[in-house]
């Protein structure tokens, strides 16, 4: 009993000191907002109204989801920076001695853009590369539980959603057959991502022999800190020979068996050549981090080399997020689109541009590039949905094409340029993918890959409604009143 009347003082004079400390506390987080942090000034001019109307709620909202990672530097790794910059400083110098040379002399004109990837990404090109385009989740996963099949060393996953449904089950018996065969197996997932999972499930699955990591873990059982700052990358990393990357989660619906959003149209590559290590290092990176580990340090990770090239195939992996110095994957879009001549093909479920890529489009669209965005008929989450449909109204009156893709739910993630160069990977074409999120996309150099996805989207566009501005106009005043609010709060939630 006196436990419990000391437990309620305790609360009462904790609630008293906020009470009396309320206004030093906003007053002293809103300079911290303002001077100390580099927000986009929405985002600045948001929190500040959230500290002041709603106060008490406001100051627990901002230490959950608001505070800033943003230049941390969470995955230095001493051992693979040496050899990465040797690689990078290596390529630029052949870029400035133009030396550039590309399979086909039309790729010439992106020299400037592998240079700024190397300098602001370290991301080094390889122009070894096999290619293929995944757009159905049951083909996807075919062609992933073959390579695995084939696995004789390790296998390295990492998933931003992972499920234990029917998708799940056997996967799992697949990779537990070949633990028993000696290969060695790693799952990395992301806490907020896979919140459907038990902890028994992941016991279960490590006393198959399977290592399991977990990216910014919850606390007190289920209790989310870091609602952003999510690792949104899925890859997988097979002998260093084969990796998979794209939209892809693991989950029922990514395989057209949810009814809420029926066929499920997403876009996932498999790649085979140097490519592969770029990907391997970013997982690794991650799994360091997560784990505590150092799998730099072991060599048998590192030394595959093919006998002869896979294909010929230009790319580079660019990877970010609040810990990078730059916003690279929105920078690659931003020089990606002012590159464009003829064509911009842009297919994103989420459309929250910042005004530089807003901008960007509209300029090119008004320059005569046939500009088109698509986006899903659906939403998965309302509140983005509605900030999406908002932004697509800015395209419009500059002349960019817009659709709604209405044969099940869209998801995929990219842009393709005048049919030479294309960015496909886990980033959407929103603000959180750039700045928030734990994100990789594969810049490929290639006029077969662009003409290939350029293909795709025409096909998908015959399974579309184009959105004019008299269609839009016809929004209900509640509508608008909907769009408006997510626009609002979309770039911080």
């Amino acid at each position: 009993m006196e436990i419990l009347i000391w437990l309620g003082q305790f609360l009462i004079r904790m609630a008293n000191f906020w009470m009396e400390h309320l206004i030093f506390i906003n007053i002293i987080l809103s300079i911290v907002i303002v001077f100390f942090e580099r927000r986009d000034p929405k985002t600045v001019w948001t929190w500040l109204l959230v500290l002041y109307f709603i106060p008490i709620l406001g100051i627990f909202l901002y230490f959950i989801i608001g505070y800033d990672f943003h230049k941390r530097q969470m995955f230095r790794t001493k051992e693979i920076e040496d050899a990465m910059c040797s690689a990078v400083r290596g390529q630029e110098e052949s870029i400035f001695r133009d030396e550039f040379a590309p399979s086909d002399p039309r790729l010439r004109k992106f020299s400037d853009t592998v240079l700024m990837n190397l300098e602001a990404a370290d991301a080094v090109y390889t122009a070894d590369n096999d290619v293929e385009i995944y757009t159905d989740g049951k083909e996807k996963f075919r062609a992933l539980y073959e390579e695995i099949e084939k696995a004789e060393k390790f296998i390295h996953i990492q998933y931003y959603i992972i499920r234990n449904d029917e998708l799940w089950k056997p996967f799992e018996e697949l990779l537990a057959r070949k633990v028993k065969e000696g290969v060695e197996v790693r799952i990395l997932y992301d806490s907020m991502g896979c919140r459907s999972m038990k902890h028994s499930d992941w016991r279960r699955i490590r006393s198959l022999g399977i290592h399991v990591g977990e990216f910014f873990p919850a606390i007190l059982g289920s209790l989310q800190l870091r609602v952003n700052y999510r690792n949104h990358r899925k890859i997988v990393v097979i002998d260093g020979k084969t990796a998979f990357v794209g939209g892809f989660n693991i989950g029922r619906e990514y395989i057209g068996l949810s009814p809420k959003f029926g066929y499920w149209r997403d876009t996932h590559l498999r790649i085979r050549g140097s490519a592969v290590l770029a990907l391997h290092i970013r997982f690794i990176l991650d799994w360091n981090y997560a784990t505590k580990q150092n799998l730099f340090a072991r060599d048998s990770y590192f030394t595959y080399r093919p006998e002869e090239k896979p294909g010929s195939e230009a790319i580079q992996i660019i990877s970010s997020g609040p810990d990078s110095k730059w916003q690279n994957i929105r920078n690659v879009y931003l020089k990606m689109i002012s590159k464009a001549r003829k064509s911009i093909y842009i297919q994103t479920p989420y459309f929250i541009p910042d005004n530089a890529v807003l901008d960007a489009l509209r300029i090119a669209a008004m320059s005569g590039v046939d500009v088109r965005v698509m986006i899903p008929c659906k939403p998965d989450h309302p509140f983005v949905y509605w900030a999406t449909y908002s932004y697509i109204g800015d395209l419009l009156a500059a002349g960019v094409k817009c659709y709604t893709y209405d044969n099940g739910f869209l998801h995929a993630k990219g842009m393709v340029v005048d049919g030479l160069v294309s960015c496909y990977g886990t980033a959407n074409m929103d603000i959180r993918s750039f700045k928030l999120n734990f994100e990789v996309n594969a810049v490929i150099y290639s006029i077969r890959i662009a003409r290939r996805m350029e293909e795709i989207f025409r096909e998908d566009l015959k399974v579309c409604t184009q959105v004019t501005e008299y269609l839009y106009g016809k929004r209900s005043c509640l509508v608008r009143i909907k769009e408006q609010f997510s626009r609002l709060f979309s770039p911080v939630l």
